[in-house]
């Protein structure tokens, strides 16, 4: 359910939004901050996948020793497609058509099929990092209300939209800070200690991609009672 990381003793730490298959603009992002594939890390709030047509060469990224993805409501769409119990059927692959799936036919579902198999299993509900002293939590949609129970498997860690639908600033305890994807921003949002970086890159050209520890510059670390 999570994978916990400890801090980056030689490099930074970056978390991108949504992707959706745009790996020009990936590339771009990264270039511009000068990223270093031998000492950085990037996190990723999933979505890797569908609405663009380099899906299948952002998916293979879980693969890479410096990405670090949790996985999205579309990376189960595709699972629920290819590999789950109702694979195969109309339902299950309408849906991730529908919703962007589109790709694969030109990639090639078989292909598809076996990489989906080979990156979900890298692919957490959730992970955590140890940025400058403090915990960075990092979920697709929507953290629980106690960081505590994200060990639970909830529907809202990939779909959940009622904290920003609310404008709910309420903080998630247990946690200093928490990334999510899922629901496009205009620009990156804190509702409480939640930061949403999903600013519509399939859409908008925009791909948000922050450092951690300038993220967690201005949050004093969380003290539990």
């Amino acid at each position: 359910m999570i994978q916990r990381h400890g801090p980056n003793e030689c490099g930074r730490d970056f978390i991108v939004g949504d992707i959706h298959g745009q790996l020009a603009l990936l590339h771009d992002r990264l270039n511009a901050v000068g990223f270093d594939r031998q000492r950085d890390r990037l996190f990723s709030v999933g979505d890797l996948i569908d609405r663009g047509a380099d899906s299948l060469q952002c998916l293979s990224l879980v693969l890479e020793s410096w990405f670090y993805a949790v996985r999205g409501n579309h990376e189960m769409l595709a699972y629920e497609a290819l590999l789950g119990e109702e694979r195969g059927s109309l339902k299950t692959r309408d849906a991730w058509m529908i919703n962007g799936g589109t790709w694969a036919l030109e990639a090639g579902l078989a292909e598809a099929q076996m990489l989906l198999q080979q990156s979900l299993p890298c692919m957490p509900y959730a992970r955590e990092i140890s940025i400058a002293g403090k915990r960075l939590g990092i979920v697709h949609a929507e953290p629980p209300l106690d960081w505590r129970d994200i060990v639970t498997p909830s529907q809202d860690q990939l779909w959940g939209r009622t904290r920003i639908r609310r404008g709910d600033e309420t903080p998630v305890s247990g946690i200093d800070a928490v990334v999510v994807g899922h629901t496009i921003v205009e620009r990156p949002t804190w509702l409480g200690n939640v930061h949403y970086i999903d600013t519509g890159a399939f859409t908008t050209g925009r791909l948000t991609l922050i450092e951690a520890r300038t993220l967690m510059s201005g949050i004093e670390p969380r003290r539990e009672m």
